[in-house]
């Protein structure tokens, strides 16, 4: 048996690697703990000194895939946009180049079917991805007196439900259908038409 994950001192790791291959491989339900104990070159029960159980270690591969998710959005929203309506649109990119770049992570996220309310840790990392999208809506709705400003949670959720749909239909693939357009240029057309309805925006901008 190889020692690599001991060797490195980094076996949770090399486990959160290994499911990261299976996943790619078979989906985020495809595999079992032991097949991941065996792709990261460990007996099943050196696994356990780690994880509970097999909803732990996918538990831990989401978390850290929030964690990348959050920098990416943080970067895109704070890198010197001209404006807050292209630092807004930047985040709506950032998820498209998440889930093309971190797949694993992605479906981990989204497709494991593990539950955030029952893992403060995946919650907490969520939520700082959640906080960026907030934050930047919040900056992009001061213009309007408050009285008449949408609730910026409000908004910035339905542009993260419509940036998950343009990446789950036309950025991933299988099941994806192929679109006339690009997948950043329907998500930066359906965000300018939303925001225009909510008069985030003015008609001609």
């Amino acid at each position: 048996m190889s020692k690599r994950g001991y060797h490195h001192g980094n076996l949770r790791q090399a486990l959160v690697e290994a499911a990261l291959a299976l996943i790619a491989e078979k989906g985020p339900q495809g595999f079992t703990l032991s097949e991941a104990a065996k792709a990261a070159d460990v007996t099943p029960a050196a696994v356990y000194r780690h994880f509970a159980g097999r909803d732990e270690l996918m538990a831990e591969v989401a978390r850290q895939g929030y964690d990348i998710f959050a920098a990416l959005m943080d970067y895109a929203y704070d890198s010197g946009r001209p404006s807050a309506l292209a630092a807004f649109e930047a985040t709506g990119r950032a998820y498209l180049a998440f889930a093309r770049k971190y797949p694993g992570h992605y479906m981990a996220m989204f497709e494991s079917g593990i539950s955030l309310q029952a893992n403060p840790d995946l919650a907490a990392a969520a939520q700082k991805a959640r906080d960026v999208l907030e934050r930047a809506a919040a900056q992009l709705s001061q213009h309007i007196p408050p009285a008449k400003r949408p609730p910026a949670a409000m908004f910035s959720a339905h542009i993260w439900a419509l940036s998950h749909g343009v990446v789950e239909l036309f950025a991933r693939g299988e099941p994806g259908a192929k679109s006339p357009f690009a997948p950043e240029d329907l998500l930066e057309a359906g965000i300018g038409i939303y925001l225009r309805g909510l008069g985030l925006l003015p008609q001609d901008a």
